[in-house]
């Protein structure tokens, strides 16, 4: 028996933030470059955390810093990321 599965090239489609803008309140809105959009609150997160590297960016004005490097954010060299796939469904753990 063969079994063959077939993969269309969309599949495999990476996902990439193609523009993000901070709208306020740890809220930032999310346009991927396949055209969905998601608002991604992160202030309930940055509230819990305890870790002194991530409870730094309740600072709002580093927060707001940050940059879209290679289709994902990034706050200050890496000193904060997500997993991208965690920002396309629009929630942060």
């Amino acid at each position: 028996m063969k079994i063959i599965e077939q993969y269309s090239e969309k599949q495999f489609d990476k996902i990439e933030i193609g523009f993000a803008n901070y709208i306020g309140d740890y809220a930032i809105r999310i346009k991927f470059k396949d055209g969905n959009e998601k608002l991604v609150d992160f202030k309930p997160f940055l509230k819990k955390s305890q870790h002194p590297s991530i409870s730094k960016y309740l600072k709002e004005n580093l927060f707001s810093s940050f940059k879209i490097i290679d289709g994902n954010l990034n706050w200050n060299d890496y000193d904060l990321i997500f997993p991208v796939w965690d920002l396309y469904n629009g929630r942060i753990e």
